[in-house]
């Protein structure tokens, strides 16, 4: 049985010795002597690397949350080879588990946090908004209509749901739901209760797609100007700690409109 030896691309640097152990004499002089160099510590690493168990951590508390590897590499936008080298070694390549990585693919994947349902639930009820029913959804999304009832804005989800529920929102958005099945009577009833519960519509988020995953962003859709100042006037009171007259500055109203904002509005979690 004949073994293949790789050979090296070029021989520039101490890569060729490293990873195809090039034999070359110059090749290993060159390698013992940067080798010698760092041990001593006058020469500087080629890259500035940092400590990778922070970041196997965190993958690790992502799994926990529904993510898979995959999922975690397609949303740092990395190769799921990376991921993957976080949490085993690969004996094929003569590598153990990665003990240290470049600060960019640290923060790339520290940036990644869980998917919560409220992307899938906001896109759901932008479609009832335009007639069509939770069961036709599910059912165009291929998932189950029991799972997406259960839906909840802080739980989370997995990106595969995540994404099937998005791939059957750009599907549905422009279609007529009469058109498609979903009875008159079932159609209406869905518009009437997202009017009621002031969902917006497809329309309301052409716009603002980048923020319809965003579990912070608070859509005003529907909402009087009290109620948005009302809102904002808390916001203010309660994270910026302004009094009631700093906040209706800041708002740019007098101080009795705030008054009568929250007033009106305190039935919600928005007045104080």
């Amino acid at each position: 049985m004949t073994t293949t030896v790789r050979e090296a691309p070029h021989h520039n640097n101490s890569t060729c010795v490293k990873w195809y152990s090039c034999k070359l004499a110059e090749c290993r002089a060159r390698f013992n002597a940067r080798r010698r160099a760092l041990r001593a510590g006058t020469a500087q690493p080629a890259r500035i690397l940092v400590d990778a168990e922070p970041v196997r951590q965190h993958i690790l508390d992502l799994q926990d949350a529904g993510l898979t590897p995959t999922g975690i590499a397609h949303l740092a936008g990395l190769a799921h080879t990376t991921v993957w080298s976080f949490l085993q070694a690969a004996p094929c390549r003569g590598r153990g588990r990665k003990r240290y990585t470049t600060p960019e693919t640290a923060a790339k994947i520290l940036a990644v946090r869980p998917l919560t349902a409220i992307g899938a639930m906001r896109r759901i009820q932008a479609l009832a908004a335009i007639g069509w029913t939770v069961r036709k959804v599910a059912e165009r999304a291929g998932v189950s209509s029991r799972w997406t009832v259960d839906l909840r804005p802080d739980g989370s989800i997995t990106l595969g749901h995540a994404l099937k529920i998005a791939r059957a929102y750009e599907e549905l958005r422009h279609q007529i739901p009469e058109k498609q099945g979903v009875l008159a009577g079932h159609a209406r009833r869905s518009r009437e209760r997202a009017a009621a519960n002031r969902w917006p519509g497809p329309n309301y988020w052409v716009d603002r797609m980048d923020v319809i995953d965003d579990p912070h962003f608070q859509p005003e859709h529907g909402l009087t100007k009290r109620e948005v100042i009302a809102r904002e006037a808390h916001w203010l009171m309660q994270q910026g700690g302004l009094d009631r007259e700093a906040a209706a500055e800041r708002l740019g109203v007098h101080k009795s409109y705030v008054d009568h904002a929250l007033r009106e509005h305190p039935d919600t979690d928005l007045a104080a």
